[in-house]
């Protein structure tokens, strides 16, 4: 499989690796389940938010 990524995305992927101490595949794997449940439960009509623990402050995240 080729993946093409532009610099500043490898640098992303890059950085995910090292912080995670886990592989580029890894990552990948990782990241493709996590939009595949968010597709699904956006699909149901779902809605996602990331709330601060803090100040109870949510933000709504918005999938084109």
């Amino acid at each position: 499989m080729t993946l093409n990524l532009t610099d500043a995305e490898m640098g992303v992927l890059e950085e995910l690796c090292v912080r995670k101490d886990i592989s580029k595949t890894t990552v990948l794997r990782q990241a493709l389940r996590l939009y595949q449940a968010i597709d699904a439960r956006a699909e149901r009509g779902d809605r996602l938010f990331f709330e601060n623990e803090l100040t109870k402050e949510k933000a709504e995240v918005v999938l084109l």
